[in-house]
């Protein structure tokens, strides 16, 4: 956009838009909107490159506000260049089911890229859009033709550099080079406790030249045109840059400018008018004038931007057919027509072969099968990849100068994951990256983001339990599997064998209103014979294993207890007793089961037992009070895995006991 309105007057409409909404809520950020106002300016209204009347265009630049709490500059800023985000929605601010939520969510409000508010994803999200683009556009540029072509900006505040995940993801994409990264850092020396020396005196500009970024320090974050020049610098880098701007938080508030008084609460009616009168401000709150509004906006450049791209993309399709289908089937997320062929071929050889193999083998395999279908697969693991198997032989690294499609994200577990949000947020890959199982309480909060915006992302998580044996209660995970199935919307698949690992993969691949976890073992585990039908059925999350006609107990078992179910339903019917096998890899399928599919499975009136080398809490929702479980409460112990099974009660004998004991009751 161009306009000849100075751009005080632009950022100012943001400052009286951010303290007018705060306070008509009595609840916000004022302090950071106010403060980045300025910078706002400089990136919306001279380089960021968008369209309002069609927030999906698929080459817009991207933004994220990492430092979320101060989301009412992003509403502002969307209000103000024409998206469809009115001034009822700014004033809606906070409140039930508006657009203008406590914090930018993804898919409420038109034009957010990613949620943010825990600080520090947003640039981790940042990351993984910049990658993507990077990646995609190795892969479909031609000559000439730069179909994928745009920058991602971020805004920061110290809170984000604050995070440990900042280290992690930064110094990933120094490593990377991802030179259309920019991020522009809001240095105001304030955050809820007051002034940061007291906590915080890294020195931000050495930092991040360290992890090979472009640094370009000292800039007046309160001088468009100097915030300007640094962009324009960024943009011929050939390395990720951060800017760093010194503010002043909450810039034109007289009495409280510069103070921990205004990160986090409203100013309160005498300071607005404060505000007002030391602004030159007279319209009346919620109102901007005409010259404002024509001064922000985007709509008219914005479609012409998205027409030039139209333009330059339909030459492309006419030199590249096939790429430029492929590559709008992937940006769109579906799945190649042939899918589903490759799954059934890949079955059936899995039912043919009868492997008794790691699940963790088995989950390889199913990635070797299945990469063949899709291009879009973008692996990686978190320096354990010899162990966790997500590489496939045709898999090729990820570097600086090399396109590939599997990353060594180093040991950066909660990095990874979040970076593997902003790849799927950005689209073209389906992200997958794994650690050891007990490794995802440090991803947890990132898969909780996936989660909560129904991601496509997919987290394989190995060495399950104790299992994993000498390595000990460090490594042995416990309480992970369980804790992991309570995050909403997260599907956590737990397979037993080759069967059921290939479907978790396909089930995961497939779903796209959410993110998956794939759970598998170190050691290996025998192949379940089952029917067609049966195989059908893993994909309902639990289904019957094996039976027996008028069953008096039903053992139901995941991932590596499914061998022992199974060995304790044959002792216990060499003495009588008809015992039901359910396998349940994944509970969160089960649950969204109707009554009647479920009922047919979990039997009304027949006594439950559980097994799972995990915590037992959780299992009593499908035993009940009346039934038992096999698992473990406490943390693990050193020793070989048959050694700790033994010890900690997973034997054929130990299972019939409690079996015998709810038969009892």
């Amino acid at each position: 956009m161009t306009s000849t309105l100075p751009t005080d007057k632009m950022a100012n409409a943001i400052r009286v838009l951010a303290m007018d909404a705060v306070q008509q809520a009595n609840s916000g950020h004022p302090g950071m909107p106010m403060g980045m106002a300025d910078i706002a300016v400089a990136l919306w209204a001279k380089h960021y490159r968008h369209n309002p009347g069609n927030p999906g265009w698929v080459n817009r630049d991207r933004f994220l506000l990492s430092n979320g709490h101060g989301s009412m500059l992003h509403y502002a800023l969307l209000h103000l260049t024409g998206y469809d985000l009115t001034m009822d929605d700014l004033r809606q601010f906070r409140q039930l089911h508006s657009k203008t939520a406590g914090h930018p969510e993804v898919h409420v409000t038109p034009g957010v890229e990613t949620t943010t508010g825990p600080l520090g994803q947003g640039l981790a999200n940042a990351v993984g859009m910049a990658l993507a683009e990077k990646l995609l556009a190795a892969e479909f540029n031609r000559p000439e033709l730069a179909v994928v072509d745009h920058f991602t900006y971020a805004f920061v505040g110290d809170g984000c550099l604050m995070e440990g995940i900042s280290h992690e993801a930064c110094s990933l994409a120094g490593t990377l080079r991802l030179s259309k990264l920019i991020v522009l850092y809001d240095d105001n020396g304030i955050s809820i406790d007051g002034r940061v020396e007291g906590w915080f005196l890294d020195n931000t500009p050495q930092r991040f030249a360290a992890y090979g970024w472009n640094v370009i320090a000292g800039v007046d974050g309160h001088n468009t045109e100097a915030v300007n020049a640094a962009i324009h610098q960024a943009k011929l880098a050939d390395k990720p840059t951060l800017i760093c701007c010194k503010t002043v938080i909450g810039k034109g508030s007289p009495n409280l400018q510069g103070t921990d008084k205004v990160h986090g609460a409203a100013l309160g009616d005498k300071e607005i008018a404060a505000v007002r009168a030391a602004l030159g401000w007279t319209a009346a709150p919620f109102e901007i004038p005409a010259d404002i509004y024509e001064a922000w906006d985007a709509k008219e450049q914005g479609q012409r931007l998205e027409n030039d791209w139209n333009a330059l993309f339909a030459t492309y399709r006419a030199e590249f057919p096939v790429e430029a289908a492929e590559l709008l089937r992937r940006l769109k997320g579906e799945l190649p027509a042939g899918f589903d062929q490759t799954v059934a071929a890949y079955l059936a050889s899995c039912v043919e072969k009868k492997e008794n193999i790691a699940t963790r083998k088995a989950s390889q395999n199913a990635i070797e099968a299945y990469a063949q279908a899709l291009p879009e697969f973008l692996g990686g693991s978190a320096d354990l990849t010899g162990s966790n198997l997500t590489n496939w032989k045709e898999s090729v690294a990820v570097r600086a100068d090399q396109w590939g499609n599997h990353i060594n994200y180093g040991v950066r577990e909660f990095g990874m994951s979040a970076i593997m949000n902003g790849v799927a947020l950005h689209g073209g890959y389906i992200p997958f990256g794994a650690t050891f199982l007990t490794f995802s309480d440090y991803s947890r909060n990132a898969l909780r983001m996936a989660a909560l915006m129904k991601l496509r992302s997919l987290f394989v998580f190995t060495h399950d339990s104790i299992g994993l044996g000498e390595d000990g209660p460090t490594h042995q995970s416990v309480e992970q599997v369980s804790s992991l199935r309570l995050i909403p919307h997260l599907d956590n698949w737990r397979p037993c064998d080759t069967v059921e690992s290939a479907i978790a993969w396909e089930q995961a691949v497939k779903r796209n209103d959410g993110p998956s976890t794939l759970i598998f073992s170190r050691q290996n585990l025998p192949y379940q014979e089952r029917s067609p039908e049966q195989i059908d059925a893993i994909r309902r999350g639990g289904y019957v294993l094996q039976d027996a006609k008028d069953a008096r107990v039903i053992l139901i078992a995941t991932g590596s207890e499914v061998e022992l179910a199974v060995a304790a339903a044959a002792a216990l019917t060499k003495e009588g007793i008809a015992v039901r096998v359910v396998s349940m890899p994944c509970t969160d399928a089960f649950d969204r089961e109707d009554a009647a599919y479920k009922a047919s499975v979990l039997l009304y009136g027949v006594p439950r037992v559980a097994i799972e080398a995990g915590v037992t809490s959780f299992w009593y929702k499908y035993v009940g009070l009346e039934g038992d479980v096999v698992g473990i409460d406490s943390f693990g112990e050193s020793a070989p895995a048959s050694v700790l099974f033994k010890h900690f009660g997973f034997t054929v004998e130990n299972v019939v006991s409690k079996a015998k004991m709810v038969l009892a009751q």
